[in-house]
Formats: structure tokens, C-alpha cells, sequence
């Protein structure tokens, strides 16, 4: 019995340290870079200002933000968020999806934060 129990617990203990969540990513600065694209509607922002690098460990490579689905009520609503953020000159934090869907060149946009 307490062989099983320890054989378990160095199971769990091993999956657990080769099982490690991906962690999103997440940028605050101002929009350097606001790009609509008429071919195919892509919509990307570059941000100029601090990354969140410690931790990531996902898969998009964030060379670009990008709006997912840009004909979508949610995607209508960043686009006009990023857009006046970029009028105004105000400070945004992007948090992004830890997915790549439209382009392996940037990381999907969860939420926009004007500051």
C-alpha cells in the first residue's frame, strides 16, 4: 500500500512539472502601429512600451496584436477601443488569447484597456 502511495505521488508530482500551463501574453504602452488590411479585413496593432515576457511560455510569437474576428461585435468594439486610444494618445494594456488563429505572427487580442 505505501509503495502504491509513493509510486502515485512521484506520478503526479512528474506530471505536474511536464504539464505547465501556457500563460497569455500581455503589453501596456501606446499604439505605435494601427494596420487594416483591405484583402482579407486582418486588423493588427504594434504597441510601443513594456512586454510581459516573464512567464510566457505559449506559442504566438506576438510580433503583432491582432483582432481575431474583426466582424464580430467583440472585435467592432477593440477596433474602435485601439482606435481612439491612438487619437487620443492614451495608454493601453493589451491581454492577449495565448492563440495565433489568424496569423502565426502575432498573438489574438483578449481585451484592450484604455488608461
Amino acid at each position: 500500500m505505501k509503495v502504491r502511495l509513493a509510486v502515485t505521488l512521484i506520478l503526479a508530482s512528474l506530471c505536474a512539472a511536464v504539464v505547465t500551463p501556457a500563460i497569455a501574453g500581455a503589453q501596456t504602452g501606446f499604439i505605435k502601429t494601427l494596420y487594416v488590411r483591405d484583402s482579407d479585413g486582418l486588423i493588427f496593432v504594434d504597441v510601443f512600451g513594456w512586454r510581459d515576457f516573464d512567464n510566457y511560455l505559449g506559442t504566438c510569437p506576438r510580433t503583432h496584436w491582432i483582432i481575431r474576428d474583426e466582424s464580430a461585435d467583440s472585435g467592432k468594439r477593440i477596433f474602435a477601443t485601439l482606435l481612439e486610444a491612438l487619437i487620443s494618445g492614451h495608454k493601453i494594456r493589451i491581454q492577449g488569447k495565448d492563440t495565433c488563429t489568424r496569423s502565426s505572427e502575432g498573438e489574438d487580442i483578449e481585451s484592450v484597456e484604455v488608461r
